[in-house]
């Protein structure tokens, strides 16, 4: 596709979103038979419902644009659960663990906050507030699974991991 306008560039990302998103929806649920304390096996369980209903509002996105969901492979998700997978396949205390489980989820989550950022601003500037407002309730979600992490690791695993 030839970006010859802004909104070209946000159908792009938004199709790299949606592949980012479905990649995520296979990659939670081993993270979360992965950790070993109950509170973060919850928050990977939580974000994968989340998850499923971030891919619902892509589609929602691409029908507010007049597209037809389609999605292209995101590479840099591709490579962050490639990561993710390497530190599970790790030889590691339970605890310590979930503190590079956490680590692995955090770089994912700081990438997608990144990307929804981008596709909110996108949005407003080319004046379609009802695209924006749906994009940045998942950026909301994002931000607000972040913070947990940060929370848990920081309260608890981390401790537990020293």
């Amino acid at each position: 596709m030839a970006l010859k306008s802004l909104e070209d560039a946000l159908v792009d990302e938004l199709q790299d979103l949606l592949s980012a998103e479905t990649q995520l929806t296979q990659a939670l649920p081993k993270l979360a038979e992965k950790a070993t304390h109950p509170e973060l096996k919850a928050a990977f369980q939580e974000h994968l419902e989340q998850t499923k209903g971030h891919v619902e509002r892509l589609n929602q996105a691409f029908k507010l644009l007049g597209k037809s969901p389609e999605s292209k492979t995101c590479e840099a998700m591709k490579g962050l659960i490639k990561e993710g997978q390497s530190v599970m396949e790790e030889d590691a205390a339970p605890n310590v663990m979930d503190a590079f489980l956490i680590a692995a989820a955090q770089k994912v989550e700081h990438y997608e906050i990144a990307s929804y950022g981008t596709v909110c601003t996108w949005a407003e500037t080319i004046g379609n507030e009802e695209l924006a407002d749906l994009l940045g309730e998942t950026l909301d979600e994002e931000e607000e699974t972040d913070d947990k992490l940060t929370e848990l690791a920081e309260d608890v695993i981390n401790e537990e991991a020293a």
